[in-house]
């Protein structure tokens, strides 16, 4: 009987193990296309087709261009996910131009539907993900170079050099999600309780409320 079992569990094992591919990014599509309906009132896990459609879905230029950097972070994502680029409605992909000013950074952030790989089109940056077993990996990175950060888990980049700088992301999802660690602590809507904060910080309630003055909404 404890052989049974134990070839029970190494067939669920060899199971997972073939399946992880499939549920590594976005289900696979069922047509051809589907460009995303975002006009559409139904509601489901991404978006309806559209009847309707031309070479023009499977295009966008919003990636042309650098972001405006001027804001505290001193980055700007410029997003080409079906938000904003129907066409990719299915297809489990999507991509991001990300520019960030001298000393610029892309804060301290996940995304929980995707791996993501950049290229770097230009300039020096810092960049760096934690593994769950809080053990940071992180290197320099300069024009020409890929880094990859694994799904799920909190990564950043930072500028590094004298002038900009700006990547190409690449990720396995057509909307991969994005939540940066101190804006969804400190700015989130309605607030997370001062004392949760503070007893996770080890700080006081009063330094909670500062810092949750510098993340509300303007």
């Amino acid at each position: 009987m404890a052989r049974i079992h134990l070839y029970v569990a190494a067939a669920c094992a060899v199971v997972l193990v073939l399946a992880a591919p499939t549920i590594a990014g976005d289900p696979d599509m069922l047509q051809d296309v589907c460009v995303a309906d975002r006009a559409s009132p139904i509601k489901i896990n991404g978006f309806p087709c559209k009847a309707n459609i031309s070479a023009d879905d499977f295009f966008f230029t919003g990636l042309r261009n650098p972001g405006n950097t001027d804001n505290p972070a001193g980055s700007n994502v410029t997003a080409a996910n079906v938000d904003s680029f129907a066409g990719v409605n299915t297809l489990g992909v999507s991509m991001a131009r990300i520019d960030y000013a001298p000393g610029g950074q892309n804060p301290p952030h996940t995304h929980p539907r995707a791996t993501e790989i950049i290229f770097v089109l230009e300039g020096t940056l810092e960049v760096g993900f934690i593994t769950t077993a809080n053990v940071l990996f992180t290197k320099i990175i300069n024009k020409g170079d890929v880094f990859v950060f694994p799904r799920g888990l909190v990564h950043f980049q930072q500028n590094r050099g004298h002038g900009p700088a700006a990547v190409i992301a690449g990720f396995n999802s057509q909307l991969q999600g994005t939540q940066v660690i101190a804006m969804t602590l400190f700015g989130s809507m309605p607030p997370v309780s001062s004392d949760i904060l503070a007893k996770a910080f080890r700080i006081g309630n009063g330094e909670v409320d500062v810092i949750k003055s510098r993340f509300a909404p303007k």
